[in-house]
């Protein structure tokens, strides 16, 4: 099984994800991504973070000796974003960057994220190369060859700098409600908005190691919809425990994804001139909704594979300017180089502010087509594409389908598990489907 997933890797810390496992990752990750600098005659520099997670901390360790031991001299950012990285590792031109953090998983779950020069996310190429250096015998450096570690304490000041150079539009006169999902956001997000000029109600911004994502966050809008019509506030924003995501609410508690968000930012960029070749990236489990809005405002989409870097990297190859998930990952090229929740809120936020309309006024363009999606657990997900009588039901649903829904079955990049998701024009006929898709997933490729 390949170590990488979708982003990165990912599983139970201390199991899957051990610190022995770090620190070959950190060193193979040194020797990859150094070996390409064009300057021979530096120190190479890496930038590390992590969420709120306990096990982040021996995880950091781990990393820190591998690439300390491997010549890297290291900078430790603490808890920040995950784009707070990518941005870090750019401004500050460093070798690399290492994310420590498993995003929306639950608790005990664990990840490294890794960053090139630059700021951008590896390609699967790259991905491969270092797991295939793991493992082998290296010469080490010695004596004043050696890494050293430093503590960065003006990190958080720099990237909530950058934040706020995004915002044209002052928030003044807006009440907001932010889930920080007890993570990486907790510290910088509410200061953001604030500094910006709206009214905060963070919530859920007290991490203890263990409560990231529990039962809050992104994953969880429960507790942000009941907030923001308790304290009657304008909007309410969520992110995930590595804030590379952002969701939102309404004043009327209405549920606002990635796909919402995206089509209100579309029609803005189109608007200022800032849609370059009039077109928008999405993925292959956007909305039909989604595509149906874009065809209204005659705005092109591209459809990637699900995984914001698989977004980033269609953006980059044709040089379009935004893109993203319904899962909230949403990349705006002009502002930053990799998806970022914060920033993400700051322009849904400043478009309220500009048009003088409300979020529900702004995201009522899309009309959602109804989505059924069930995770299938416990079964082999490798094998999803070799049984016939599960290729077979799928072009038997879209026959049934047709023009008004449509089938997606795939398997996690992040978990052993296949999604199975249906669109349909009913909530009823999409549940029915994907019902029997997940029944048949579940019989053919049990483990």
């Amino acid at each position: 099984m390949a170590l990488f997933g979708t982003d990165g890797i990912r599983g139970l810390a201390n199991r899957d994800l051990t610190a022995e496992l770090a620190l070959d990752v950190a060193v193979a990750a040194a020797h990859i991504l150094v070996e390409s600098s064009s300057n021979k005659d530096h120190q190479p520099t890496a930038i590390v973070g992590q969420d709120s997670r306990a096990s982040g901390e021996f995880l950091e360790a781990a990393i820190v000796a591998g690439l300390t031991s491997a010549g890297v001299n290291v900078y430790r950012v603490g808890v920040l974003p995950t784009p707070a990285i990518a941005h870090l590792v750019a401004e500050s031109k460093a070798d690399l960057g290492i994310m420590i953090s498993a995003s929306h998983n639950a608790m005990p779950d664990n990840g490294i994220k890794l960053f090139a020069r630059g700021g951008g996310k590896l390609d699967d190429a790259i991905e491969a190369r270092i797991e295939a250096r793991m493992g082998e015998d290296w010469e080490r450096p010695t004596g004043r060859n050696v890494g050293r570690v430093f503590n960065d304490e003006t990190a958080a000041k720099r990237y909530l700098k950058h934040l706020l150079a995004s915002v044209d539009t002052p928030l003044k006169g807006l009440k907001i409600v932010v889930d920080c999902a007890n993570g990486a956001s907790s510290f910088v997000a509410p200061e953001a908005y604030r500094q910006a000029g709206a009214e905060v109600i963070a919530i859920f911004n007290t991490p203890d190691g263990w409560n990231i994502n529990d039962d809050c966050g992104s994953t969880y809008l429960h507790q942000l919809r009941s907030a923001v019509i308790k304290e009657g506030a304008d909007l309410g924003v969520a992110h995930d425990g590595d804030a590379d995501r952002c969701l939102a609410i309404d004043a009327a508690g209405n549920e606002i994804d990635g796909d919402h968000i995206l089509t209100i930012l579309a029609r803005s960029f189109k608007d200022r001139g800032l849609l370059k070749s009039n077109t928008v990236v999405g993925t292959v489990m956007s909305n039909l909704g989604f595509m149906h809005a874009m065809n209204t405002e005659q705005i092109n989409v591209v459809t990637t594979a699900v995984g914001d870097r698989y977004v980033l990297e269609n953006m980059i190859e044709n040089d379009y300017s935004l893109g993203g998930e319904q899962s909230g990952h949403v990349i705006m090229r002009n502002l930053a180089n990799t998806g970022d929740g914060i920033l993400t809120a700051l322009q849904l936020m400043q478009e309220v502010v500009r048009t003088g309309k409300t979020l529900q006024e702004l995201s009522a363009t899309m009309v959602r087509f109804p989505q059924v999606l069930i995770n299938v657990k416990n079964v082999d997900k490798n094998k999803l594409n070799e049984s016939k009588a599960i290729a077979q039901a799928v072009k038997a649903a879209e026959d049934r389908l047709g023009d008004s829904g449509r089938v997606l079955l795939r398997a996690s990049g992040t978990e052993q598990l296949v999604r199975v998701m249906v669109e349909a024009s009913s909530d009823s006929l999409a549940q029915e489907v994907a019902s029997q898709l997940a029944d048949l997933v579940k019989s053919e490729l049990s483990q």
